[in-house]
């Protein structure tokens, strides 16, 4: 988110950063090395969006602390244990269609000493029929909804689940996170934002609603919209190298879904950034800076 973003995340998420009804119409760069990846993408994302996290769910506007909590694409648990940090006396109903990430998260709240205010929830959010998840008082999805074959319909079976009064959040993502500097690398500059839009095309038919204002799907779906807030990250990679190795990971799973589109001197050049043994390595690289934009909807079941 988030990783968030998720994050993302992400991925975005990657994202997160992405982790909707389980990834049926997942990123195809994601699809390449299998949820492990994925999951590991996911985890970087919430950590170093951890604070941003933090900053959303302080600011939703609710009169008094949510008892039930439904998180939406919870992926491996971003939203989850920052909604858990936010509000001690909630309990989260995580869902997600990968078995990988709910076991993931599982093992978080475990570690964390939470489990006992956790539940998980295996489902595709895009089936007629959602399993019972109780009558929340928050529901949160961040770079999930983007995910949903048919969001509409989700939107409305959101706004029936929730109790009267109840707030939707949604966090969506600008895309993936951005780490080098334009004029890099010194021999292909610009050549993030090439790859960008190589995988962007690849993914418009899949995911036609990534980046959408989902202010007036809301509306539409019964809610009424109390706020927006978007949300600018720019984090530099020198406060840790954890952003580095968002970088790597996520540029690796993006060649995967772009390799046969680029211009041979960009794929040479991307392949350079992600060989660890080169001296060209993005690991190697004291400039980068993760820059992406999340935008917040808080809608409420009136």
């Amino acid at each position: 988110m988030t990783q968030a973003p998720p994050h993302n995340p992400h991925s975005d998420a990657p994202h997160g950063h992405g982790h909707g009804h389980g990834h049926r119409n997942e990123h195809q760069q994601l699809q390449q090395q299998g949820t492990g990846g994925q999951a590991e993408i996911l985890d970087l994302d919430a950590e170093v969006l951890a604070e941003h996290t933090a900053s959303i769910t302080a600011w939703l506007p609710l009169t008094a602390g949510p008892r039930q909590i439904v998180d939406l694409g919870c992926g491996t648990g971003a939203g989850t244990f920052a909604l858990l940090d936010r509000f001690p006396d909630a309990h989260v109903t995580a869902v997600d269609t990968s078995a990988e990430h709910l076991q993931r998260l599982r093992e978080k709240a475990c570690a964390r000493g939470v489990e006992e205010r956790v539940r998980t929830v295996q489902a595709d959010l895009d089936a007629a029929e959602w399993p019972d998840l109780g009558s929340p008082d928050l529901v949160w999805a961040s770079a999930s909804m983007h995910h949903m074959a048919r969001p509409d319909r989700v939107l409305r079976t959101v706004h029936d689940l929730l109790t009267p009064g109840g707030l939707f959040a949604v966090v969506e993502l600008a895309g993936f996170p951005r780490f080098l500097p334009p004029s890099a690398p010194r021999d292909r500059p610009g050549l993030e934002e090439r790859v960008h839009a190589a995988s962007d095309r690849t993914q418009a038919e899949h995911m036609p609603h990534r980046g959408a204002d989902w202010g007036p799907m809301l509306t539409d779906a019964g809610f009424t919209v109390e706020d927006e807030r978007t949300i600018t990250v720019n984090i530099e990679g020198s406060r840790s190298e954890v952003i580095g190795r968002y970088a790597l990971g996520g540029l690796q799973r993006i060649r995967g879904a772009v390799a046969e589109t680029l211009a041979p001197e960009d794929l040479t050049a991307l392949d350079q950034l992600l060989d660890t043994d080169s001296p060209h390595s993005i690991l190697r690289r004291d400039d980068l800076t993760m820059r992406t934009e999340r935008t917040v909807w808080a809608a409420r079941r009136t």
